[in-house]
């Protein structure tokens, strides 16, 4: 399944002049099984899910649908989040593959295929021998090789259905045949088997100081955790965890919550998954809420994969390809509607619809982050709910997709369709105004100062040898103080965020590690405002 850390860029830099993440977007983007960072996005790696059921009692006609194989499978639990594929594999869309290829005690079969002028998507299953033992399993590499051995690179995942004792999945990626049909090979390269590991730790949720607990056991070293008290009945805790095999950074670490009978029942929101601290520890935040902390009898754990043994292995199936039937049902439209209250002379530039999906690129002459967190198309009063796709390669484009969902691309070009846009979240650089801490000390001290007319209050104090400065406003359409600094001559100094929190509440807090001054004038180098009712509706035209 998808590694998240080997996609991450190392964004928590070690030097001063650190690149700062846009936590908020990845806040945002971590809801919808995905995370966000420097505009990239990850998939997640899923967890075994509970078994799904076989579906049952189809009706007789569905025995004429090319995709009944496929249909004979549950596939809506991996497809919560591709609901265009579920739904075009319910109106019996798809390229029926039935193709299979055994090795080494698994029977990878790739069932359906889904290419049009968006994607390529492959749902396939993966069999193991009765006499498997039942540990979780991945791949170092998947992906299609063309008809010239060049590699194509996509995501994945497969979640296990006890009952039908396989594992379903798929294989999404952005490539597309140029023409109707390609001929390529899905390859999976070297089984990894993987273990669900749990390990108790002697966590105090009264206890605000720095608590380390040693594992040294299976590439743990150690944890470190810090508390943060939150509003509304929070604690965010922070996570550092030193390794001694570095492949457990690749499976992801995060803290549980437990009662008496070892089940869980806190996980806490993952707020920030991955980064790399300076001395290569892995950095993570979690947001709990404080009565399951508290709860007699609770305990603590930390829970990670640990991969125990990688097999040198390949799965190659041929496949052709056809995009025929998908293309057939699928338009392309340029519209060059401008957005005026958007910077950047932002533009809806082009628009791709297809059986599966709606995709919308907007354009900017100038780079500017969509000031929008929330999209939807409103085709004739039925709501499709899209997410912000941005691409690296075109710094100037922004692509927002859409799962068909209940409509087919007739509904489109038959019924007014609106663009809406929901939660106007905009990043503004701060201004020249310092703010002056003076008689700095392990005592928590306070001063207020303002930014554009919004309140600020600031706290700061030292704790090991670091400054740390918390921000705050009573204002609740501050979204929050990304970003601190001080000057040293000409050079700007950057505070390292110790702690994200949510739009809903603008605490911040940047810490100075290693800080001997009595006195700091500090500023602010950017800041958000948070708008959540603000909702932009365009109605986009075009030919039909």
């Amino acid at each position: 399944m998808e590694r998240i850390e080997k996609k991450l860029k190392k964004e928590m830099k070690a030097d001063n002049n650190m690149a700062y993440p846009d936590f908020e977007q990845m806040w945002s983007s971590i809801q919808q099984d995905e995370l966000k960072i420097s505009d990239k996005t990850i998939e997640l790696r899923p967890r075994k899910r509970k078994k799904f059921a076989l579906v049952a009692g189809l009706a007789v006609a569905l025995m004429a649908t090319p995709v009944y194989a496929a249909l004979n499978y549950d596939w809506s639990n991996i497809l919560s989040y591709r609901a265009g594929i579920q739904s075009a594999l319910e109106q019996g869309l798809g390229q029926t593959i039935e193709q299979s290829v055994k090795k080494d005690g698994f029977t990878l079969t790739v069932h359906t295929a889904f290419i049009d002028d968006n994607r390529t998507f492959i749902l396939y299953s993966l069999k193991p021998e009765a006499s498997w033992d039942g540990e979780d399993i991945g791949f170092e590499l998947i992906g299609l090789k063309d008809s010239k051995g060049n590699f194509i690179e996509g995501n994945y995942t497969h979640s296990w259905n006890e009952e039908l004792g396989t594992y379903q999945g798929y294989f999404e990626t952005d490539w597309v045949a140029e023409g109707q049909v390609a001929d390529v090979e899905l390859m999976m390269e070297n089984i990894q088997f993987i273990s669900d590991e749990k390990y108790s730790i002697g966590y105090n949720p009264n206890d605000l100081t720095t608590q380390v607990f040693p594992i040294q056991k299976d590439g743990v070293d150690t944890v470190t955790i810090q508390s943060f008290e939150q509003d509304e009945g929070k604690i965010l805790l922070k996570s550092a965890v030193t390794l001694t095999d570095l492949e457990v950074r690749n499976t992801g670490i995060f803290i549980e919550a437990v009662n008496d009978r070892n089940n869980s029942i806190e996980t806490g929101k993952r707020s920030f998954l991955g980064s790399q601290g300076a001395k290569g520890e892995y950095l993570s935040q979690q947001l709990f809420e404080s009565d399951a902390l508290h709860e007699e009898g609770t305990k603590f754990q930390i829970s990670y994969n640990r991969i125990l043994e990688t097999k040198e292995s390949t799965w190659s199936i041929k496949l052709n390809l056809s995009k025929k039937q998908l293309e057939n049902m699928s338009f392309k439209q340029v519209l060059d509607i401008p957005i005026n209250n958007v910077p950047g002379g932002t533009k809806i530039h082009e628009m791709t619809v297809t059986p599966t999906q709606v995709r919308i690129i907007l354009t900017q002459e100038k780079y500017e982050t969509f000031p929008y967190r929330d999209y939807q198309l409103d085709v004739g009063g039925t709501l499709l709910t899209g997410h912000m796709w941005s691409k690296d390669e075109k710094p100037n484009e922004t692509e927002l997709r859409f799962e068909m969902m209940g409509l087919n691309v007739a509904s489109l070009e038959n019924q007014p369709v609106t663009f809406v846009a929901k939660h106007r979240v905009e990043g503004l650089y701060g201004d020249d105004n310092s703010t002056r801490l003076t008689n700095i000390s392990a005592k928590p001290q306070s001063v207020t100062s303002n930014i554009a007319g919004y309140p600020i209050s600031w706290t700061y104090y030292m704790k090991d040898n670091n400054l740390y400065v918390e921000s705050l406003s009573s204002d609740p359409v501050f979204g929050g103080v990304n970003q601190t600094y001080y000057l040293e001559g000409k050079e700007k100094i950057y505070g390292q965020p110790e702690f994200m929190g949510m739009l809903e509440n603008n605490k911040r807090m940047d810490v100075y590690e290693n800080f001997d001054k009595k006195e700091l004038d500090i500023l602010i180098n950017n800041y958000l405002t948070n708008q959540p009712n603000d909702e932009l509706r365009i109605p986009l035209t075009f030919e039909k």
